[in-house]
């Protein structure tokens, strides 16, 4: 029997965000959107989705008087991740 994917990461943008930072262990917001080819907004939104699953931890900061916004994966991430490529794989019966 199939298990439902999970939601917050079933989306196409936040799961390239993660498969990011599977990678990277943190990136900024405009490589993110530059990945992820997306507007400023669906990013945010996207982000804040990820961030209120604990998925990702987000850090605001100043590069001279412009925001910076830093994303990290959490633990959470990681393994909420890892069960999705899981369940993709069963999925496909790979």
């Amino acid at each position: 029997m199939y298990k439902n994917l999970d939601p917050v990461l079933n989306t196409p943008v936040r799961l390239a965000i993660v498969s990011v930072l599977i990678k990277l262990k943190q990136a900024d917001f405009n490589y993110l959107m530059e990945i992820t080819k997306t507007t400023q907004g669906n990013l945010s939104h996207q982000i804040k989705k990820l961030h209120e699953a604990e998925y990702i931890e987000v850090i605001k900061t100043f590069k001279g008087n412009y925001p910076h916004t830093i994303c990290k994966l959490t633990e959470k991430g990681r393994q909420a991740f890892e069960q999705y490529v899981d369940d993709i794989k069963n999925y496909l019966h790979l």
